[in-house]
């Protein structure tokens, strides 16, 4: 079967073919500021990337009735369980309303669909998008009533690795008990309790670790307090929250290679910031623990700065005594997305049906 996948972010759409879950060829179509200047949303790119998408497949002389089926990235929708979802007219409805937030990755699903109706009506998909919540009713209550705690989290990477490291233990996702913590650009702690993500972070909203470039949990009345200084704007405390926090703000960078060198060449403050990012990593693992009573099969250390073996032995430190730690650097979604409709392809899973929600309606 081949299964074609597509991932939109904010400049580049990352494609790739591949049968059954064997990677055939892969490409990142890229494009620059300017590029991109004339449209004023995500929704208004689509028949520039849709027509690139196109190009890029008769490149490598593949017909779209040589496809099997069609994944994209998922994009902001309202609550959904973890799997693989059809993308229907409702999906793709609120998707472009932009009801739930907007982003580049909604364009994902929106590509699927359209890749799959010219096709000859092949089916399209998108597998665990960032607004999977499993988490009970208690994880879900803060401290003032109408500001509930919600996941955004990396549910893909995370499932995906989840679903690997099962499969090196024998097992299926559905048996083991497994923390995972996805560090990259943000970072999200999940707990993944027999299959069901039953808490995690929001790394979006600012709480949980502080990583390269957001702020994470901090004092909220001293945010209160410099939100009406009449110093800042409400797109600049956002923009400092969420992209000029963290590293960048510590070490005048958000490149976690350069600041491991400046940890390595003897610099004591990247040192000690590094250690205290490592730190409140390890913490959010804890509070997973908790929410697993204590029962844990692995602790799994993902995404891009997994790659740093000075941060993960760190974590290592405080977290070891939970349970085996493993580590799986980096995140290879388009393969993630692929696997998603593989098992729904090969009967290993059923696919979910998207629904509008009725409080919306």
């Amino acid at each position: 079967m081949k299964i074609f996948a597509n991932n939109p972010g904010a400049t580049t759409t990352k494609i790739a073919l591949f049968e059954d879950c064997e990677e055939l060829w892969t490409e990142t179509v890229t494009y620059s500021q300017q590029q991109l200047a004339c449209f004023k949303d995500w929704a208004e790119e689509e028949e520039l990337r849709y027509s690139d998408v196109v190009k890029t497949l008769g490149a490598h002389g593949v017909k779209l009735s040589d496809i099997d089926a069609f994944v994209g990235r998922g994009g902001l929708l309202h609550p959904l369980a973890s799997g693989t979802w059809i993308v229907n007219d409702a999906m793709i409805e609120d998707l472009r309303s932009n009801k739930y937030g907007a982003h580049a990755s909604s364009l994902g699903a929106v590509l699927a669909l359209r890749l799959a109706r010219e096709s000859g009506d092949k089916p399209a998909y998108i597998v665990d998008p960032v607004c999977v919540d499993e988490m009970s009713d208690i994880a879900h209550i803060s401290g003032i009533p109408d500001i509930p705690r919600v996941p955004v989290f990396h549910a893909l990477n995370q499932r995906a690795v989840g679903y690997r490291v099962a499969k090196q233990m024998g097992k299926e996702l559905k048996e083991c008990k497994f923390i995972i913590a996805h560090m990259g650009g943000g970072v999200t702690v999940g707990a993944h309790y027999l299959g069901r993500v039953i808490d995690v972070n929001n790394a979006i909203c600012g709480y949980g670790p502080f990583t390269p470039e957001r702020s994470g949990t901090v004092h909220i009345m001293e945010v209160v307090k410099r939100c009406y200084s009449g110093k800042f704007t409400y797109e600049q405390m956002k923009k400092y929250i969420m992209g000029g926090a963290g590293l960048t703000a510590h070490l005048g960078t958000s490149d976690f290679r350069k600041v491991i060198e400046m940890v390595e060449g003897g610099d004591a403050k990247a040192k000690l910031v590094v250690d205290a990012m490592a730190y409140q990593v390890a913490c959010e693992i804890g509070s997973r623990s908790v929410a697993m009573k204590g029962e844990v099969d692995a602790v799994i250390l993902t995404g891009g700065l997994a790659h740093s073996k000075y941060l993960c032995d760190k974590i290592k430190e405080h977290v070891s005594w939970l349970a085996p730690v493993v580590c799986c650097p980096g995140e290879d979604e388009l393969r993630a997305l692929c696997e998603g409709v593989f098992r729904v392809l090969s009967g290993k899973e059923a696919a979910k049906e998207y629904e509008k929600e009725s409080a919306f309606d």
